[in-house]
């Protein structure tokens, strides 16, 4: 997966926007104000930090083991690490991210989600 496709993809859901609050290289994207990804599209190889299920993210771990590791920086419990250079197939990639995406608005507060709902 390309940096662009990542930006692209993270971009693609409800309300999520990207967000530089670190310095101007490291992007946060958010959804209802909540970090889902955070990833430094310019560098080699291409990382992104995913929110994940406990449970999955040890299995996740075992089984794409030197790809996915626990969160760099974040609460390992909650969080991988995951190589996005092409190595693991853009799929798996994506429906991480989306992963990810959907842990984080199932949090928000109800009249949040609602909104998110609405067209």
């Amino acid at each position: 997966m390309s940096p662009e496709e990542l930006r692209a993809l993270c971009l693609s859901f409800d309300a999520a926007v990207e967000d530089f609050p670190f310095d101007a290289e490291t992007s946060v994207f958010k959804v209802g104000g909540r970090l889902f990804a955070l990833t430094n599209l310019g560098t080699r190889p291409l990382r992104v930090n995913l929110k994940c299920d406990p449970e999955d993210a040890v299995r996740l771990r075992a089984e794409y083991a030197g790809l996915i590791v626990p969160g760099w920086h974040m609460n390992k419990r909650h969080w991988n690490t995951v190589t996005a250079d092409g190595t693991l197939p853009d799929r798996l990639v994506r429906e991480l991210v989306e992963d990810s995406y959907d842990l984080v608005v199932a949090k928000l507060p109800r009249a949040e989600r609602l909104r998110l709902d609405r067209p």
